[in-house]
C-alpha cells in the first residue's frame, strides 16, 4: 500500500523506524517530514500535511506521529475528509478501519515503543472498511453529516 507519513521532533524517531520497516516490508511510504530533527517544529504542520495529502489522494491512507499522539489527532480531524483515530493497541487499529473508515493512524511516540508501532502500522493497513454491513456504511453517512453541518456548511464555525 502507499502511504504518507510525517512526525514533529517527538515523534521523529520513531517515524524512521517505522518508514524503514514498512518499506522494507514492501509498501510505498512517502516521507512527508520532519526530514531532520528540529526540537522547535510544531506538530499542526505535520498533521495538515498528512491530512492534506491523503484528501488530496497523494495516498490513500496516512500516518501521523507526536509525542502523545493527541495533538496530531486533534489537528488532522480539522481537515474535511480525514478520520484521524490515534491508536496504542491493535483492535483499535484494525476497528478504526472496518467499522469508521479511519484514514490516519496517530502514534504516540512518548507511548509506544517501535515493535508496538510496527504492529499496529501493519494491522491499520492491513484492515478494510466494512461498508457491506450496513449499520457501518450508515453510521459512516452520519459522521459525513455532522462534518458537512458542523464545519463546512457555512464555512469554518469559530468556537463559542
Amino acid at each position: 500500500m502507499k502511504l504518507v507519513i510525517a512526525s514533529d521532533h517527538a515523534g521523529f524517531a520513531l517515524k524512521e523506524e517505522l518508514r524503514a520497516n514498512l518499506t522494507a516490508a514492501g509498501h510505498e511510504v512517502v516521507d512527508l517530514g520532519a526530514c531532520t530533527y528540529e526540537p522547535e517544529d510544531d506538530y499542526p504542520d505535520f498533521a495538515v500535511k498528512v491530512g492534506e495529502a491523503v484528501k488530496a489522494g497523494v495516498a490513500p491512507r496516512g500516518i501521523v506521529i507526536c509525542g502523545s499522539g493527541v495533538g496530531v489527532c486533534i489537528a488532522a480531524n480539522k481537515i474535511p475528509g480525514i478520520r484521524a483515530g490515534i491508536c496504542h493497541d491493535t483492535y483499535s487499529a484494525h476497528q478504526g478501519v472496518e467499522h469508521d473508515d479511519m484514514n490516519v493512524l496517530v502514534l504516540g511516540a512518548r507511548i509506544i515503543g517501535s515493535a508496538l508501532a510496527f504492529e499496529l502500522a501493519h494491522t491499520f493497513i492491513a484492515a478494510k472498511f466494512q461498508a457491506q454491513e450496513g449499520r457501518f456504511e450508515r453510521r459512516f453517512k452520519k459522521v459525513l453529516a455532522i462534518e458537512a453541518k458542523y464545519l463546512w456548511a457555512d464555512g469554518p464555525k469559530q468556537a463559542g
